[in-house]
């Protein structure tokens, strides 16, 4: 027994293993023989490997699960899929597959929590193991699952065995699965007790719920929603004004989100908890003494459940858990410090060795009306420390690090532990860095350099994020001064019959932390990673959705093919192609003058750009005033359709061959003037573009015949076309650059984002678009102008 555990016996005055619970007299499979045990969460972690256990170990025993419906898919054949999982292959094999293996052995209820429906009348034991399992829930999440859940599951388990007359047909046995912290902002040892508080459960559920109608009235004031329109017009301005009002409505969610987030962490801090998961865990064990006070009542509570040490195999785990984060993170050189007091007890304890806990308890028979607790731990008697835990996991990785890219393998941060305010310095720090860089971003001119410094700042902030949401939820375990006693949990394990210790031992002493981390936990973490990241370099950056046309599809006159023009097909712009088409005709002197006047006005009309590009394109097209829009069409087909050709991307040209001859419509929606478009005609079956409205004359008035197809305007246009035309979008193309294309890219089903501007770019990541480089072709520089004859 290590020291601080043998300090706190002698505290206690009790030897170790000298627990107050019921213990065992016989075998698991006799003492659980004929019994049903109805359980709740077998979707979950813990859930899951109960169900494996009981169906391996006890074979009298049956498990009625209760599994909400999710969408359309009935709760049965959620069970089905779950039975076909890699841990019940063994027993799905010996049944002649998973439906059988349900007829035979599982009874299924639909139903959810609070919603939870009748439950049979033949209960013998209620396992609850379902509950928001996060750290940080909205608080009314929290307290929905956590508090109303678990009174509402109590009350059916009375209602199901309370006969017509009132009398109780049976006295069942409440299993409660909580946790360990539900101690709080406790110091020292934490008794297999009752936590001694006055909170109020009813009344903090009431209160927790109705911030909920609380924040969402906040959320809708003027003020608010004024400050979340103008955040999203920064950044979707150009858009249009619905692209910019959904992203508005997408703010709001997510500020209620993060205000009921924050409500419940400051309410249960106030009271002494660390969070609103173990504030609502604690307040969820004094409902169950509440409604349980007539009945058997045990209470488990795990601490910090991994990965499985022996069953169903080593290393099983199903889904990323509290520490596999941080474990990734530091593997890839991306956790570059803790908060965490390197003394400090971290207290893991592995997956079967909690479920065969919790199956020993289900086999206790506890006095009614006096619940007993058992902490499932390793704290008591296998310690582990930070600085131990962080050593192990460093020499794990510097002898099988991740296969890096082309700067090879990570370098390994090494920590110091300097204590949580530094880190916070560091952290708050290196976000003001990148802030800062991400304005000067915003400022840069579009470039692929510009593009793969963006996308380093990316890289740099979600780390920064990473780090900001880990750190804040696990800096005041990383402090913990918590030390579990766990007297009435090894005082079961020791009353286990011989025979059965092999399979449902739970003693924390049985392993090394070395192996255990070392041979067991990080191989079982890391290898689904590393296999993902060997299959992504061996497919390369595949573009997800720019698809292969070579293949033949079904209907191919269904789908089109709609490309943007200034920089996806062609490089120049509005301002550019003006200047060709009207310096050709004027003087040296005249156009000098013409240049100067456009610089001047270009500040004016990047500002312009920046709020609505309609505006902006409307601006330039006013200095086509007085053109004869025929002679303009001449010098487009005698002058300048060999200099906008030679400016059109092979990379596009080919691309476009590709969809005309897999059968596609391949349509050019641009906002540049119609005559500019006229040398790309053989290349499109479509061509949207801008009108320039004439006089009587023949000559432009300044004005276009009808709004500039921008922004919101071309999805618009796509889906009424598709109507008429029987196109199916969901199989259609679309291809453009600027983040003013956003709403067109997003009304097909294959968007690709050709050498985007940085808003583009971020938007095609988030949404996995692919992006591709498509090289211009211009031999001549790009002020090099269209002669006149």
């Amino acid at each position: 027994m290590s020291a601080p555990a043998s300090a706190f016996r002698r505290l206690q005055g009790q030897a170790p293993g000298r627990g107050t619970g019921p213990l065992l007299d016989g075998r698991l499979r006799d003492l659980l023989a004929g019994k049903v045990i109805v359980m709740t969460g077998v979707t979950g972690f813990i859930g899951e490997q109960i169900l494996w256990k009981v169906l391996t170990e006890l074979p009298g025993t049956t498990p009625a699960v209760l599994v909400r419906r999710k969408g359309s898919t009935p709760a049965r054949d959620r069970v089905v899929a779950l039975l076909k999982k890699k841990i019940f292959t063994e027993l799905r094999e010996a049944a002649g597959g998973a439906e059988e293996l349900l007829e035979a052995r599982v009874r299924v209820i639909e139903g959810d929590l609070p919603n939870v429906p009748a439950l049979p009348a033949d209960l013998d034991v209620v396992l609850h193991c379902a509950g928001d399992v996060s750290f940080d829930p909205p608080i009314d999440q929290a307290f929905r699952t956590n508090t109303i859940g678990t009174r509402a599951l109590m009350e059916q388990m009375l209602a199901a065995v309370t006969g017509p007359d009132g009398e109780r047909t049976k006295v069942p046995h409440y299993v409660h699965i909580s946790t360990a912290y539900t101690a709080g902002r406790r110091r020292g040892a934490i008794r297999e007790a009752a936590h001694e508080h006055d909170v109020d459960p009813q009344a903090e559920t009431e209160a927790g719920l109705a911030m909920l109608e609380l924040v969402e009235a906040q959320s809708r004031t003027s003020e608010q929603l004024t400050r979340l329109r103008k955040e999203a017009e920064r950044v979707h301005r150009q858009a249009g004004y619905l692209t910019t009002a959904a992203d508005t409505e997408r703010r709001r969610k997510e500020w209620v989100q993060k205000k009921l987030v924050e409500a419940g962490t400051e309410r249960a801090r106030s009271l002494g908890w660390t969070d609103v998961y173990t504030f609502t865990k604690a307040l969820g064990e004094k409902v169950v003494a509440e409604v349980g006070k007539d009945i058997r009542v045990s209470v488990v509570r795990p601490a910090i459940v991994e990965s499985s040490w022996k069953h169903p195999y080593p290393g099983w785990i199903e889904g990323f858990k509290m520490a596999e984060p941080l474990i990734l993170a530091y593997g890839k050189g991306q956790l570059p410090e803790f908060p965490a007091s390197p003394d400090s007890v971290v207290d893991i304890v592995p997956c079967d060795f909690v479920v065969n806990a919790i199956v020993a308890v289900c086999a206790t028979e506890p006095e009614i009306g006096e619940p007993v607790y058992y902490h499932s731990n390793s704290g008591a008697r296998n310690p582990l420390n930070f600085r131990d835990l962080y050593g192990y996991i460093r020499d794990y990785f510097l002898a099988h690090p991740f296969e890096g890219g082309a700067r090879g393998a990570a370098a390994l941060p090494e920590w110091h532990f300097p204590g949580a305010a530094s880190v916070e310095r560091l952290l708050f720090t290196s976000e003001r860095a990148a802030s800062l860089a991400d304005r000067a971003i915003s400022l840069a001119p579009r470039s692929k350099t510009t593009r793969r410094m963006a996308q380093e700042l990316d890289r740099t902030t979600k780390e920064l994020s990473f780090l900001r949401r880990y750190l804040s939820l696990y800096n005041e375990y990383g402090q913990s001064e918590l030390h579990f006693v766990d007297d009435n949990t090894l005082a079961l394990h020791r009353s286990l019959h011989p025979e059965d210790v092999d399979a449902f031992a739970f003693d924390s002493t049985a392993y090394d932390w070395r192996t255990y981390l070392q041979d067991v936990h990080c191989p079982a973490v890391t290898e689904p990673v590393r296999r993902m990241d060997a299959v992504r370099r061996r497919r390369g950056q595949r573009p997800r959705t720019y698809r292969d046309l070579s293949r033949p599809e079904e209907a191919p006159e269904k789908v089109l093919a709609a490309f943007d023009l200034d920089g996806t097909v062609m490089s120049g712009n509005v301002v550019e192609t003006y200047l060709w088409a009207r310096l050709p005709e004027l003087g040296a002197v005249s156009r000098v003058r013409e240049v100067a006047d456009v610089v001047r006005r270009l500040p004016l009309w990047l500002r312009a750009e920046r709020r609505d590009r309609g505006t902006f394109l409307r601006s330039v097209y006013r200095r086509y005033a007085g053109a004869d829009l025929a002679a303009l069409e001449e010098f487009v087909d005698t002058a300048m359709a060999p200099s906008i050709l030679e400016r059109v991307s092979p990379d596009a040209v080919r691309r476009l061959r590709e969809h005309r001859a897999a059968g596609h419509t391949t349509v050019l929606i641009t906002g540049a003037i119609r005559p500019l478009t006229r040398p790309l005609e053989p290349l499109f079956d479509v061509i949207v573009a801008a009108d320039l409205a004439t006089d009587a004359a023949g000559r432009c008035t300044g004005f276009l015949s009808g709004p500039p197809m921008v922004g919101e305007s071309r999805a618009a246009w796509l889906r009424h076309y598709a109507a008429l035309n029987d196109v199916d979008l969901a199989r259609s193309h679309a291809y453009a650059d600027s983040h003013v294309d956003l709403p067109m890219l997003s009304t097909v089903g294959n968007p690709v984002v050709v050498s985007p501007d940085v808003a583009l770019m971020r938007a095609a990541t988030s949404q996995q678009w692919s992006v591709v480089e498509w090289r211009a072709s211009a031999q001549q520089p790009r002020w090099s102008l269209p002669s006149r004859s």
